[in-house]
């Protein structure tokens, strides 16, 4: 059973007071917070054993390096991966497909080759693919999304012909919650002979995930978006791929044997990790996946729709609410404008009244074109969010559009 008073007590930021206003924090699809263990286990190693990872063979770098590999572990656990070897550890969900980009677009991109993203991608996910296709005369094809903020499934099958050799999509929608069809969409592309990078950043803390079950060829998310700290990353590939794939950076740990005629590379999953690793940041992300898998998402997941759905139902009775995005299958993002408030007005007046919230283009700015929109407001939420909080959203809201009524 899910006790979500029960859950807030291990997030003492959720106590704190905003302008003396209990906080509402409703910009989880920014950065999520972290519950206790992970911050008392992040502090636990600064304070007893930091020390270097897979360089050392004394007591300090061994517990590091073994509590490091652990993770891994972790990892390959929670994504349900064939191998730890197929978990790379990067700075975030960006580095993670610009690292793709750069090493299977080197190894297997030609000239007039076709790369598929979607128009509700993040720039993470389609940046990169521009910077691709630049450098090798290859070509970046868009499918579009209707304006309930699905898919256009008959586009995306018009677009998917032979010459696609990556298809590069966005599990769940940073800006209109959308949760993709992948698995109808990795079916498709493998039948067409297209690998599948799937941006998994909006959808590990909410909707279980079996790389294996999906069949995708890569599958990355931040640590941050799931309860654990920032500036840790992860890559999954496939490991038959991967080794097929050149090192993107060079230094240590990514090396087997440097000579000034010739350098030989390691072996997976260390040939994508060179330099020192925000190794106790890799502890605190193993951490925050231990502590979901104790919570248990099957018991949580379920709650978050319920509170997306109250949230959906309460919002749509303030005057002037527009949602974007209000597809079949959406999880826990609700972008919106009220009338003809300015989003940046409305998410300051927000602010003053303890309420977190994301504004702007929010790193979509095709989706900002697509709605003829500057920008929205973004509240997106946590398992650690209440009925109560969002009644307190909306009756900012309510008083937000009032004072731009008057």
């Amino acid at each position: 059973m899910f006790d979500v008073n029960r859950i807030r007590q291990d997030f003492p930021i959720l106590e704190e007071k905003i302008y003396g206003k209990p906080l509402v924090y409703l910009d989880n699809g920014a950065t999520s917070q972290r519950p206790l263990p992970v911050i008392e286990k992040m502090t636990e190693y600064y304070l007893k054993y930091n020390s270097n990872v897979h360089r050392g063979v004394h007591y300090l770098s061994n517990v590091c390096t073994d509590a490091n590999e652990e993770a891994r572990r972790i990892v390959q656990r929670f994504i349900r991966a064939a191998s730890e070897k197929e978990i790379i550890f990067t700075r975030g969900t960006t580095e993670s497909i610009n690292l793709i980009a750069y090493t299977y677009g080197e190894a297997f991109i030609e000239e007039g080759d076709e790369i598929l993203v979607t128009e509700m991608e993040h720039h993470a996910n389609i940046v990169p693919w521009q910077m691709l296709c630049e450098r090798k005369g290859a070509i970046l094809k868009v499918v579009p999304f209707t304006d309930k903020g699905e898919l256009d499934k008959e586009a995306f099958g018009r677009l998917l012909t032979d010459r696609v050799k990556l298809v590069g999509v966005a599990y769940v929608s940073n800006v209109l919650g959308t949760v993709n069809p992948v698995r109808e969409i990795i079916a498709q592309a493998h039948r067409c002979g297209a690998k599948v990078l799937i941006d998994g950043a909006q959808a590990i803390q909410h909707i279980p995930v079996d790389v294996q079950e999906l069949d995708c060829d890569f599958f990355v998310f931040s640590a941050h978006k799931i309860y654990g700290p920032t500036g840790v990353g992860v890559l999954y590939g496939k490991e038959e791929l991967l080794n097929q794939m050149p090192p993107w950076q060079g230094g240590g740990e990514m090396i087997r044997e440097v000579r000034f005629e010739k350098t030989t590379y390691n072996e997976l999953p260390f040939k994508f990790e060179a330099g020192t690793p925000d190794f106790i940041g890799i502890i605190g992300l193993g951490e925050a996946l231990k502590y979901v898998e104790s919570v248990g998402m099957e018991h949580f997941a379920g709650y978050e729709h319920q509170l997306l759905e109250y949230a959906m139902e309460q919002m749509k009775r303030i005057p002037g609410m527009r949602i974007f995005g209000e597809a079949a299958c959406k999880s826990s993002v609700l972008s919106f404008a009220v009338g003809n408030i300015h989003h940046s007005d409305v998410g300051l007046l927000l602010d003053k009244m303890g309420i977190a919230v994301r504004t702007g283009q929010l790193c979509a700015e095709p989706v900002m074109q697509h709605y003829g929109v500057t920008g929205m407001v973004r509240a997106s939420l946590a398992m650690y969010n209440t009925e109560q909080e969002i009644d307190i959203f909306c009756r900012g809201i309510e008083k937000v559009e009032k004072m731009f009524r008057l």
